[in-house]
């Protein structure tokens, strides 16, 4: 990330609050916004793919991006918007999940709720909010859109159920793609091999039923997990916590 050094006062803050299954729809910014839901999961989906926003992570949508919402739980969404010509977290100018760190939290919460009346402290306070700005790597967080239509087929079907067992046989054969073909493109347009994206559709999809206030138990067999412990023991290894404590995090956040 560039050196963004210079006088802001130019961020443009928002708030708004969805309730669970709540969507907006697709709409564009000419300026670069920075979603935050500070209580609830968003699911933030661009062409490109979706993009998962609990209250330890914020998505950076670049200008003139084309994005919808889909709320997860009563959520408390905050906004704020840069200028198109901020150099911010994303070089290739593609959304990116951004860690919020409990100082950049309080940032976001500050300028939105309660900016500071005087411009040069609402400077200051702007220039290390982008300061703060730390690209995280997607996975588990970003759900990747393929381009093969045989691909989306198949995102589609585990989607829709993510607890079926398919075999890559079983899923070749309803879109009309070898195994072979299946695997290759999965490297080529994923970069990951299908168990891994079939891995991050259930981790997708468990972090939006965990919101909803499903149990972990539940939310382990309708994702596809025979046994519970697996289950918390990926979901652990992506997320830095346990899904009994993310649920726990979220409550305390509503």
């Amino acid at each position: 990330m560039s050196d963004n050094r210079q006088p802001l006062a130019w961020l443009q803050p928002n708030s708004f609050g969805l309730r669970p299954g709540q969507r907006i729809e697709p709409h564009r910014h000419d300026r670069h916004q920075l979603i935050y839901a500070a209580a609830g999961v968003l699911a933030v989906t661009t062409a490109l793919g979706v993009w998962i926003a609990p209250s330890q992570r914020a998505v950076w949508i670049p200008a003139g991006t084309e994005h919808a919402h889909r709320a997860h739980g009563p959520t408390d969404v905050r906004t704020l918007l840069f200028p198109a010509e901020l150099a911010g977290p994303s070089p290739d100018q593609t959304p990116v999940i951004v860690a919020v760190s409990p100082l950049l939290r309080h940032l976001v919460l500050a300028l939105v709720e309660s900016p500071p009346a005087d411009r040069q402290e609402r400077q200051r306070l702007e220039q290390v909010t982008v300061d703060q700005l730390r690209r995280l790597p997607d996975a588990p967080l970003h759900l990747p859109e393929p381009r093969d239509d045989r691909l989306r087929a198949i995102g589609e079907l585990l989607r829709q159920a993510p607890g079926e067992r398919y075999r890559v046989a079983d899923l070749g054969q309803r879109v009309g793609a070898s195994e072979r073909t299946i695997l290759r493109l999965c490297r080529r347009e994923l970069g990951m091999t299908l168990q891994q994206w079939r891995t991050q559709l259930r981790l997708v999809h468990a972090l939006e039923l965990l919101a909803d206030g499903t149990p972990v138990i539940v939310t382990a067999h309708r994702c596809g997990w025979a046994n519970p412990s697996d289950f918390i023991a990926t979901f652990a290894a992506a997320m830095g916590s346990t899904p009994g404590t993310y649920q726990s995090e979220l409550r305390k956040s509503g």
